[in-house]
This record gives structure tokens, C-alpha cells and sequence, in this order.
């Protein structure tokens, strides 16, 4: 039997796999469970919300009680979504974060140079995408933190040294590390449909110093070892050409849409969009400006896909580019 799960629930499930804490964590698995559908077809789903929210409960608690001082890290959420950087010693995230941001990482030949996250802001278009880069993960030691912003992350990029013949081993290494712990590497996002305690991340493999002569080589040896139908970019930083690609690439990973408001009689604002989901609704949209304007919301005009000046109703789903005024 179908489970027929509700928009609202796929929006409570959507910012669970966002939290950053078993605090917060809880506080979606309780929503989602007053908002998953009460049949036969949810029983199995049902006891498995009421088994995590046992556990992340029992987490929070020991969260609460753990020392002052235990080494943990949150970075707040920004832009039109959160990208992890992720790779082994020498991969190259840290070269890749300082050319795509105006962060400033420590980019040495020696491995470990990274020793905790950082974030920088990429620009596209007329957006921008928080990317993060993190510790190198090996066979033997990944950070315990790392799961977690991988497993909440809006999409992931795993860099691979091209120019190196350990790359493709050691770049298995980073898949098979984050798997065990239920973080799994995908052309996809979203919970495991067998097992919901698995989150599938969409990723993408960006293979760095792209002039080196056998670096197609090494990437066709690790698909080969991974057996992984990941997205694949070859980049290589002195050479421009091959950065806008990557960027465009990273912003389309997200699934995202860019949406311009404007106040009636006003032009709109081309400055700052919002960004939604694709496929998401005016009623949605409304949400973003302000909680009182989606509860006071009785329509909506577009310019756009729609038309223009189209009056559409809450339920109306935008398309990338909609200029929207929003009437209460």
C-alpha cells in the first residue's frame, strides 16, 4: 500500500535531513510524525520516526550533558544552499575554495593543511551557494563532526587529485568511510527507500589538475574501483575556462530556483531572488518573506512563465525567473 506522503511531511523529512542537532533533530521527527499520514501503508515508517526520535532524544540529552569544550562545529545556513567539500590529503578542496569564494584557506603540497571547516560564499549569477571545506578523510581517520554536515548538506563535491596514481584509491577510501556511517555519496538526495537511517547526498566528483596527461586515466580507474555513476567535472585552476563550468555545475546540483519580488506599483527587485526548490509554490515563497504574509496570503500576480501579470492562486507553482507580487 502507498504511503501517499503529504507535501508537508516531505517538508518536515526535507529539514530533518537539514538539522545540525539531536535537538533539532527531534523537533522535525516530532512534526513529521503529526504530519505522516495514519494507514497501513505508514506502519513500517511510523515505527521507524518513533524509533529515531527514541534515539535522537536520548542524543540531545548527552549533548546537554557532555563537558563544555568538546570540539564541535555548526555554520548557519546561507544562501541559496550549503555545499560540502570533501576529498582526501592533497585532493584539492582547498585551492577549489579559495578559487570559487574570497575565503582565504591555507593551500600548502603537504597533506593535513586543513584542521577545520571553513566556509566561503560562491557567486552565480545572481545568487550565491555557501561552500565548506573540510579536514581530508583517509582509510584510517575522518572527523566525527564530518558525517553530519555531509548528511545535511544541500549536495557535496568530492575532489580527486588527478595528477596522482594513489587518487582513485584514496578517493574510494573518502566513499567508504561516509558510507559506513549512513552518508552515501549519490547522484541523488534524499533518505534510502529500504533504509531510512541511510541519507543519500547528490555529489559531485570534481577531479583537479586537469592538464596532467593521464588524468582521464584515473578517473575511468576510479569509476572502475567505485563503481559509481557520479557527475564528473575535471577542472584545472590555471586555466579559466574550466572554473564557470564547475560553478554552474554546483549551482545546478541543488534544484534550485531563482524567484524576484516586487510591491505592487513597484519595480522589481532583480538584486536579491529567493530561492525555492523547483517545483515549489507561491504559498511557499510567501513563507520566505515573512511567516504573517502566507497566512494572510489571498493571491498572487506573475510576470513570467505564467504570463504577464497573471493573477494565480497559493498553490500555483513557480518557474525560475517569476518576478511575483505577493498580495495579503
Amino acid at each position: 500500500m502507498p504511503a501517499n506522503l503529504t507535501p508537508q511531511y516531505q517538508k518536515a523529512e526535507a529539514e530533518y535531513r537539514r538539522a545540525q542537532s539531536a535537538e533539532e533533530r527531534s523537533a522535525c521527527l516530532e512534526r513529521m510524525l503529526q504530519l505522516i499520514p495514519k494507514h497501513k501503508g505508514t506502519e513500517r515508517l511510523q515505527a521507524d520516526l518513533k524509533s529515531r526520535l527514541k534515539e535522537a532524544r536520548a542524543e540531545a540529552h548527552a549533548e546537554k550533558a557532555a563537558p563544555k569544550g568538546t570540539r564541535s562545529y555548526r555554520i548557519p545556513r546561507q544562501g541559496a544552499g550549503t555545499v560540502i567539500l570533501v576529498g582526501a590529503p592533497n585532493s584539492g578542496k582547498s585551492r577549489l575554495l579559495k578559487e570559487l569564494t574570497s575565503a582565504h584557506p591555507e593551500v600548502a603540497a603537504y597533506p593535513f593543511t586543513t584542521r577545520e571547516p571553513l566556509p566561503g560564499m560562491m557567486r552565480w549569477k545572481d545568487v550565491v551557494v555557501q561552500l565548506v571545506d573540510t579536514p581530508p578523510v583517509t582509510a584510517h581517520h575522518i572527523e566525527p563532526y564530518l558525517t553530519g554536515f555531509v548528511r545535511s548538506a544541500d549536495a557535496v563535491v568530492l575532489c580527486m587529485d588527478g595528477s596522482s596514481d594513489d587518487a582513485p584509491q584514496e578517493t574510494l577510501e573518502v566513499l567508504n568511510q561516509l558510507a559506513s556511517r549512513k552518508a552515501r555519496l549519490a547522484s541523488h538526495t534524499g533518505f534510502d527507500e529500504e533504509d531510512m537511517t541511510i541519507v543519500n547526498v547528490r555529489t559531485l566528483l570534481a577531479i583537479t589538475h586537469a592538464a596532467d596527461p593521464d588524468v582521464q586515466v584515473r578517473r575511468d580507474m576510479f569509476h572502475e574501483l567505485s563503481g559509481s555513476k557520479l557527475e564528473t567535472l575535471t577542472v584545472e585552476f590555471d586555466d579559466p575556462s574550466t572554473i564557470e563550468p564547475l560553478q554552474s555545475a554546483i549551482y545546478q546540483m541543488l534544484g534550485v530556483m531563482r524567484l524576484y519580488t516586487k510591491r505592487p506599483g513597484k519595480p522589481a527587485d532583480h538584486e536579491s531572488p529567493f530561492t525555492l526548490p523547483i517545483g515549489g509554490t507561491v504559498e511557499e515563497l510567501a513563507e520566505l518573506v515573512h511567516r504573517d504574509l502566507a497566512v494572510a496570503l489571498k493571491h498572487a500576480r506573475i510576470w513570467g512563465n505564467a504570463g504577464e501579470g497573471v493573477t494565480v492562486g497559493r498553490e500555483h507553482i513557480l518557474a525560475d525567473g517569476d518576478v511575483v507580487e505577493l498580495h495579503g
